[in-house]
């Protein structure tokens, strides 16, 4: 049963009930994470690991110290080493020294690693057949909602 509330002109508002969010939301992970794997056709079409994918994503709007890329991709420093020094040795960034701190260095895309990093984005951005397949107004209102969704975590 709905739990009512007051709004602010004195009127009982219905609030969500948590199982129906909670099932919602788990079909909303399930279309994002499950449908038409992306991870897997990236890492396929790619030839590299989705994490190395995601570094290359995350310096598509410019270069980054490697401190920056380290907390950018939540991961330790030596594991963005390693990262780095992958993708340097495939010819998709390079370091150079930061002209300020000359013990830290600057990660930069080459062209490339331009071309894979949009090549990625690419996929990730096209959306999945079920949420093509919507008539046009389940899609306008899915679009309201989410734009609802996103405001208020905004």
């Amino acid at each position: 049963m709905n739990d009512a509330t007051k709004d602010a002109d004195g009127s009982a508002a219905l609030q969500p009930e948590p199982e129906a969010a909670a099932r919602v939301w788990a079909i909303m992970r399930d279309v994002v994470m499950n449908q038409e794997d992306r991870r897997k056709e990236i890492t396929d079409t790619l030839g590299m690991s989705f994490f190395r994918v995601k570094a290359l994503r995350r310096l598509l709007p410019g270069p980054l110290t490697m401190r920056e890329l380290t907390a950018r991709l939540q991961t330790e420093k030596p594991y963005t080493t390693l990262v780095v020094d992958d993708l340097e040795q495939r010819g998709y960034v390079e370091r150079s020294v930061h002209p300020e701190d000359r013990r830290s260095k600057i990660v930069s895309l080459t062209p490339a690693g331009v071309a894979v990093a949009r090549q990625a984005e690419g996929i990730l951005s096209r959306p999945p057949r079920s949420l093509l397949a919507l008539d046009p107004e389940e899609l306008a209102a899915l679009d309201r909602i989410m734009a609802k969704l996103h405001a208020s975590d905004a």
